[in-house]
């Protein structure tokens, strides 16, 4: 089994997507071991010091101005786990609660947050088990951290409430450590308040978005092009000469793509046929502008991303000149904006593949294409209903594009008086991305029936294979009206096992 080896330095991208999605197993490095107990070291000094410090002897939040005696401080980080632990509503994906913990024992690890070495390896202990927290949907703000979220998994570690087993059967926690002969931890001074205060959950759905929509975007050039064929459109405009005088990075991208795809087809280049176009709409001419765009977004997002993987995010942190400082980097605003920055362009994206669909079912607009692609329109309806689920995702897509971030609701007596909501920008995300993966598979739908439909004009390699492989897959091509539902839901995981690039990039190689 692969193995992910947390120093100092923070984690990659693809430590987090080995370690959430491929179950992969964790060791702490000797650095991070080292740069543990030398941080701990500053804190129990300063622990026995009669003077308070903030989260080490004393209260939290809008109650930190009471000192807190030494007998009392393991209480006290017992307390802030459980009273945080305040989630409710839907249990979150396992992959998002195992990239929450993973990133939290990544900032852990930094040497940075005085917690001691034994409760980050029972961090890693927990996760290699396969034991992974309840945590619900509500409970984080995406300022001091993803705090309720986090606390659940907190509250694991101590052996507290409850956790799903690698059985996937939810058990109460303190049963499944003992049987994986994991000793749960008792909390000192600042580790529980350090186990809370991050940006982990909301960096860790970031993560997996971009993932996720790298790999849709180039879906969406794949449908973009076939729509293109289906329609008899021109591939002129994908020149890339006329890319390079925009030279922005992602539509140049977007529009070799497209190019690859229809390389050697024979559907494109009719538009001056039996009912001459000067150009197409725009919804055809301007993919590349559209999925570019996105794509850009994507990058800056990364980069974003990476910069937040390379942090160490707690308050207050231990430095290395030995001091104990507090901060505000726990405060989600980087993450939360790039999120819902992701959640437009995919709204947009999902949105002109809604038109392209729309114009391949409307024979006033398809060039020669039965209505709704039917077999014998009036006795049978085609696709018309497949765009009606087309078209209510794509409004539900507008609907989660609204920023999360531009919201702020202030908490703790007004001492945390402006958050980011970066949880709920990626809840959201994570919805939008799911529906786009449906939009596209409905569109590819379309298109590879628009296609198959022109008798007498070959399609290009590329998307003969698209139509082949996706005819294995169980997605029937044109003829009588059926049961729709069955097609559709193969379509969606053609297009979300990555099946729909591979069949693509059999012929083309890899896509940009």
């Amino acid at each position: 089994m692969h193995t992910v080896v947390v120093g100092t330095s923070g984690v990659t991208a693809s430590d987090v997507l080995a370690v959430a999605r491929g179950g992969a197993r964790i060791e702490l490095s000797a650095e991070a071991v080292a740069a543990l107990a030398a941080a701990r070291e500053i804190v129990d000094a300063l622990a026995a010091k009669p003077e308070p410090v903030y989260g080490v002897s004393t209260g939290f939040g809008a109650l930190a101005t009471r000192h807190i005696s030494q007998e009392l401080r393991a209480q006290l980080q017992r307390n802030i786990v459980r009273s945080h632990a305040a989630g409710m509503g839907p249990r979150v994906e396992r992959e998002v609660v195992r990239a929450l913990m993973f990133l939290r024992l990544k900032t852990v690890c930094s040497g940075h947050t005085g917690v001691r070495p034994e409760v980050a390896q029972t961090m890693a202990d927990v996760l290699n088990a396969g034991i992974t927290p309840v945590v619900h949907e509500y409970g984080s703000l995406g300022c001091s951290g993803d705090l309720a979220p986090l606390s659940h998994c907190a509250l694991t570690l101590m052996g507290e409430g409850d956790a799903e087993g690698p059985d996937g059967v939810v058990r109460p926690a303190g049963e499944l450590l003992a049987e994986h002969g994991i000793q749960p931890v008792e909390l000192r001074e600042k580790e529980g308040l350090a186990l809370l205060n991050g940006t982990d959950g909301m960096l860790g759905m970031l993560v997996m978005a971009l993932a996720d929509l790298d790999a849709l975007y180039k879906s969406a050039d794949i449908t973009a092009a076939l729509s293109m064929e289906a329609l008899l459109g021109t591939d002129r405009v994908l020149a890339p000469e006329l890319h390079a005088i925009r030279p922005h990075p992602g539509q140049g991208a977007s529009a070799a793509n497209m190019l690859a795809v229809l390389k050697g087809s024979g559907l494109t280049g009719h538009h001056q046929d039996d009912a001459p176009r000067v150009q197409d709409a725009y919804s055809v001419r301007c993919a590349p502008q559209v999925a570019g765009a996105g794509r850009d977004t994507l990058s800056h997002a990364r980069l974003v991303a990476e910069r937040e993987l390379a942090s160490a995010v707690d308050n207050p942190v231990v430095l290395p000149d030995g001091r104990v400082e507090s901060n505000g980097n726990f405060h989600g605003a980087p993450v939360a904006y790039v999120l819902d920055f992701l959640a437009i362009a995919a709204a947009d994206l999902g949105s002109i593949a809604e038109r392209r669909t729309d114009r391949l079912l409307d024979k006033n607009r398809s060039h020669g294409l039965p209505p709704f692609l039917a077999d014998d329109a009036g006795v049978d309806s085609g696709l018309m209903i497949a765009q009606y689920t087309q078209a209510a995702l794509v409004s539900e897509m507008k609907r989660l594009a609204v920023p999360a971030s531009a919201d702020s609701i202030p908490s703790s007596a007004m001492q945390e008086d402006h958050v980011s909501m970066g949880w709920s920008a990626a809840r959201k995300l994570r919805t939008a991305v799911d529906n786009l993966t449906r939009i596209i598979a409905v569109e590819l739908y379309a298109a590879t029936r628009g296609i198959e439909l022109r008798e007498g004009l070959t399609p290009a390699p590329a998307s003969q294979a698209v139509i082949e492989a996706v005819r294995a897959a169980g997605v029937q091509g044109p003829g009588p009206d059926r049961f729709l539902a069955p097609d559709l839901a193969a379509a969606d995981a053609f297009v979300r096992g990555g099946h729909l690039v591979a069949a693509v990039e059999t012929v083309t190689g890899p896509l940009q």
